[in-house]
């Protein structure tokens, strides 16, 4: 294109530009557009993370100053200028630049110290609890019991005499006042035909008219095993008789194998145990019953070994003749008359006791005194001492065995099967209301310590350790582990003894938990043990926690 053409277009372009306003106002107002799509580009920018540090941010403000061009016209350039460097934000950094800081030999060495203190402080708490668990005492394990080792055994010998119903049905009656007095089993009997020292005629699976009959047992099994009772049914032979428990030598192996087969009766109708008297006697004649009648005992037990119980009588008492009878026969308890031997005193007590301790588990032990032939509690040891033998009774290490009618004090008169006291709502006045008094006195004494044996650990299976024995006075401490101590106290004197204990296990004060005479020493008072009186015929059992 020559000169004259090119100035003759431009000519053309500004007359056309003249002539046409409306041309010119779109083309300013496209400029705008422009222009502010320019600021949003810009706004959009200023949004964006930093990623180039302090350049980046004067790159920013350097494009901020551009002019954005719009358009021309006539040769003239319309420029926006962005608010001023205030407005840019700091976002923080962007991934690729927080590897680059990472990486630096300043944040590496810091992260390594980090690291360091963290596993010095975790490894000080594990080193600490370490330390804890061994410098802490060991808890033993909890020894194997039975449910006969769990609490006291209730004897009722004779049926007519426990109720007014004088059968088995009163029996079941019965079973709320018996659940009260927290015992674990009854020993029922025995109430098997078998007419005195008549062999030929005895009947172990056939219950005596007077008794009751087989329903009226069932029932009873049912509504003790409600309460959590269990059921022991005596089985001596000649019960009756006065030939002896087992009739003549003669006849003690037809016996013998004439009650196997009973045993299995009386295990199928849910019997939880039982009871065998003249333990010497079977013993001399067939040496071998005793195992075989535990064999069966046991077989017949489906939901495990220890369900059912084997217990034994001797007329024994001798400490090392029964240790001896308890060895032999196997029997799960054997029930003697080592705490009756004579007018024997505390001190021949604490050898009866730690000859068998010594020699034998203590879940192997049982403590009576009186029975179905020796009579009852009161009777033998005097009514003023009967709380005191309650008490020796329910912390022995052992299962203790009661007479019905112990727990009330409840006395011989013409025989020794006297009629059952139940106390009644009637009103009773004079010497009647006295002796009330008493036996709810005795009867109270009598649940309160069978409570406690049955749930603290120290008098169901603690240690036995002997702390103060004389001609009449005793003292011991039931031990277990890091359960509460029990310090059991007597005085059989007639008149009032100090006791000054000491031993390593012994603070230098307990609190009395029971006293036979409550106004000489209060429940819950505290008593120096150094300086322990007691007062006549008075016993005490204290309580002190475990120390360390």
């Amino acid at each position: 294109m020559n000169t004259e053409e090119t100035n003759v277009e431009l000519q053309d372009a500004q007359t056309k530009d003249a002539a046409d306003p409306a041309q010119v106002a779109a083309d300013a107002d496209a400029t705008e557009a422009d222009v502010s799509e320019a600021d949003l580009d810009q706004e959009e920018q200023e949004k964006q993370p930093m990623t180039g540090g302090g350049d980046r941010t004067e790159d920013a403000l350097s494009a901020g100053r551009e002019a954005v061009v719009g358009g021309e016209k006539n040769g003239s350039v319309k420029v926006k200028i962005p608010e001023e460097a205030e407005d840019v934000k700091f976002t923080g950094l962007n991934k690729e630049e927080l590897l680059r800081v990472a990486g630096t030999p300043g944040w590496v060495r810091t992260r390594w110290a980090l690291l360091v203190v963290f596993w010095l402080g975790w490894l000080g708490m594990l080193v600490g609890a370490v330390l804890i668990i061994l410098q802490a005492p060991r808890c033993r394990d909890l020894p194997p019991t039975n449910w006969w080792n769990d609490g006291p055994l209730y004897q009722i010998g004779n049926i007519h005499a426990f109720t007014d119903a004088q059968n088995l049905k009163g029996l079941q009656q019965k079973m709320e006042s018996l659940s009260q007095l927290k015992v674990k089993g009854l020993v029922v009997g025995p109430i098997h035909v078998a007419p005195p020292d008549e062999a030929m005629r005895l009947r172990f699976e056939e219950i005596s008219p007077e008794a009751g009959n087989l329903e009226q047992f069932k029932g009873l099994i049912q509504a003790a095993h409600r309460k959590g009772i269990s059921v022991v049914l005596d089985l001596t032979p000649n019960y009756q008789g006065s030939n002896g428990p087992w009739f003549s030598n003669i006849s003690v192996t037809n016996v013998a194998e004439r009650l196997k087969s009973a045993l299995v009766f009386w295990l199928n109708e849910g019997v939880d145990g039982v009871q065998l008297s003249g333990v010497e006697r079977v013993s001399s004649v067939v040496p071998s019953l005793w195992s075989d009648i535990r064999a069966i005992v046991q077989n017949g037990t489906d939901s495990g070994p220890n369900e059912r119980v084997l217990i034994g009588i001797t007329e024994r008492s001798v400490a090392e003749d029964v240790s001896s009878l308890l060895t032999s026969t196997g029997v799960d308890l054997l029930i003697s008359r080592v705490l009756r031997s004579g007018d024997m005193g505390s001190m021949e007590h604490a050898r009866v006791v730690q000859l068998l301790y010594s020699s034998h588990d203590q879940t192997k032990l049982a403590w009576s005194l009186g029975g179905r032939a020796e009579g009852h509690l009161a009777s033998l040891v005097g009514p003023a001492l009967v709380k005191m033998h309650q008490l020796l009774l329910l912390t022995l290490p052992g299962t203790p065995v009661f007479n019905y009618g112990d727990e009330i004090g409840l006395m011989d008169e013409s025989t020794k099967f006297p009629k059952m006291l139940w106390d009644s709502e009637e009103e009773l006045n004079g010497t009647l209301q006295e002796e009330r008094s008493e036996r709810l006195s005795c009867r109270s004494f009598f649940r309160s310590m069978s409570e406690l044996r049955g749930k603290e650990r120290s008098l169901l299976f603690g240690d036995f350790v002997l702390l103060y024995n004389s001609s009449s006075s005793l003292a011991y401490l039931r031990v277990w582990d890091q359960s509460e101590r029990y310090l059991a106290a007597f005085n059989w004197a007639e008149e009032a003894v100090v006791l000054e204990l000491s031993h390593a296990m012994l603070p230098r004060q307990a609190a009395v938990v029971l006293s036979t005479n409550s106004s000489i020493l209060p429940a819950d008072s505290r008593v120096d043990l150094t300086n322990l009186r007691l007062g006549p015929g008075q016993a005490a059992l204290l309580r002190f926690p475990y120390t360390g």
